[in-house]
């Protein structure tokens, strides 16, 4: 192990260096450093009718000494990665713990770095950087040294790092507030062959791009790295959501925790909600039971609705009697795929993903053949992107209709088109829709949440503002919408069709 805080060496250690060495022993037990650190049960302090850690606390400091004392043992101590997630309900001590691993990480282990970051800038100035401080000036090395009260370690608004100017800017941990679109702060955070401390707090509102870029300070070969994560789980989607039942599930131990059983949490006012909200409501899975919710606070369509809808079996030709609508959804901007699918009745396929093709008139033949091949009795395009395909399409006889999404709509409670048509997909989901068993039209259809609006109408968050947290484009579940953009009948019999526009690709031939 690289080295632990042994402080100053010579033949007169100051306090500061032999406190140094006694935090040193707990380098690998966050737990033992907690009890030691803090005046538990001391007559006329804050904690004299405390006598540790809540259990859920002591759990996971316990875990992550046991996984640092196993590496130690096995000989790869000096490359753990440990992961801990915790989702929970209200007011059971989450940024307690967070400042507790910030002390222990920074006093056990010489030239530790750390970023701890969290859903807002307001969350951590107001909570979690004051309950650093408290904690700080709660503990045996901030208040065990007379002669030099700030002791080894100094805290700011905005770091806590060593007192001893040659190591100011190599041991440190820094709060910084997340930004997607200056994400070097993340990036930027190696320390090979010392002590990495990664913190998300409330992590569920953090987007999975920083996610995605702190997992590069997980490449530090010979490194110690620990990287938790505590939230309430107020988000069923995300990289969050992941770290228990997701494709990152496996690399991460996970605990929810319900306010109930722990010792700081006022029973009474939960049981209120208990009684108003009931114990299967998604108000007291997020803020009691510590459990991700069928619909999180601002989504627009529930897991719940999804799920029944995903891989249901319909045969299309139950719907002989209702119309064929033909819905495309252009590619936006980007990686974004072009989405070609057919609704006929409860029954929704995908026809045909391409990438973003800018020959319209291919499009347009593709479009073409399609409508043919299934006998639509209609075609809609977003418009935003598609009136290039809808004008080569009437040049060879076709009459497919533009969907305006920022176009008025027919219903007064809905803000825009798009919301109109959101909000039928999510009625025809509830009333036994069925769509395929694609992820991906999974995900489009849960991500969207709604914007609040001072009239109450109903809006559909713009994609631009679904990328700035981390997710993809909607294409999928916004061409299953477009198929509600205007009532379609079915035709009797299908008119002659004109040809297809003259021109030597073949956008379907097979190599």
């Amino acid at each position: 192990m690289s080295k632990r805080s042994e402080g100053p060496e010579g033949r007169n250690p100051s306090p500061c260096a032999a406190l140094a060495a006694e935090l040193g022993r707990y380098a690998s037990d966050p737990h033992g450093w907690v009890l030691y650190a803090f005046p538990w049960g001391e007559p006329g302090s804050e904690l004299s009718s405390y006598p540790g850690p809540d259990k859920w606390q002591e759990d996971i400091l316990k875990d992550i000494g046991r996984r640092l004392s196993r590496d130690s043992r096995e000989g790869v101590s000096e490359g753990a990665i440990i992961r801990e997630a915790t989702a929970s309900g209200h007011g059971i001590g989450k940024s307690t713990l967070v400042a507790w691993l910030i002390l222990w990480a920074v006093s056990t282990f010489e030239d530790t770095r750390g970023v701890v970051t969290a859903n807002t800038e307001k969350q951590l100035l107001t909570k979690t950087w004051p309950e650093l401080a408290k904690w700080f000036n709660l503990c045996w090395f901030a208040r065990g040294v007379p002669a030099a009260r700030r002791g080894l370690f100094e805290i700011s608004a905005s770091a806590i790092q060593s007192s001893d100017q040659k190591h100011q800017k190599t041991w440190r941990i820094d709060q910084v507030p997340w930004n997607e679109r200056n994400t070097e702060a993340f990036a930027g955070l190696h320390n090979k062959g010392k002590r990495i401390l990664l913190v998300f707090d409330e992590a569920s509102a953090i987007p999975d791009v920083i996610w995605e870029v702190s997992e590069g300070a997980l490449t530090d070969e010979g490194t110690e790295i620990i990287w938790c994560v505590f939230g309430n789980p107020t988000r069923n989607r995300g990289r969050f959501k992941d770290c228990f039942a997701g494709q990152h599930a496996g690399r991460w131990v996970s605990r929810q925790i319900d306010s109930r059983t722990c010792a700081i949490t006022n029973k009474e006012q939960i049981q209120q909600w208990v009684e108003d909200y009931g114990e299967d409501s998604d108000f007291l899975k997020v803020r009691v039971r510590g459990v991700f919710p069928s619909l999180s606070a601002r989504q627009f369509i529930s897991v719940t609705d999804v799920d029944a809808a995903f891989g249901r079996h319909l045969r299309r030709d139950q719907y002989d009697f209702a119309p064929k609508i033909l819905s495309v959804d252009p590619a936006w901007e980007g990686d974004d795929e072009l989405v070609i699918g057919l609704r006929q009745g409860l029954a929704f396929t995908i026809l045909r993903t391409i990438p973003k093709n800018d020959n319209d008139i291919d499009i347009a033949n593709i479009i073409a053949r399609l409508e043919d091949d299934e006998k639509a009795d209609a075609v809609f395009i977003d418009a935003g992107y598609g009136t290039g395909i809808v004008s080569a399409g009437r040049t060879f006889g076709r009459t497919w209709q533009l969907v305006w999404f920022a176009g008025a709509s027919v219903d007064p409670g809905c803000a825009n088109k798009r919301a109109e048509m959101w909000k039928l997909m999510r009625d025809w989901l509830k009333a036994g829709g069925a769509i395929p068993k694609d992820s991906v039209l999974y995900n489009d259809l849960i991500g969207p949440e709604t914007v609040a609006r001072v009239d109450g109408k109903i809006q559909i968050e713009p994609k631009d503002a679904m990328k700035k947290r981390g997710l993809r484009s909607p294409n999928r579940a916004d061409c299953l919408a477009i198929s509600f953009a205007y009532p379609v009948s079915a035709r009797r019999s299908q008119p002659p069709r004109a040809a297809f526009a003259l021109t030597e690709y073949d956008p379907l031939e097979r190599d």
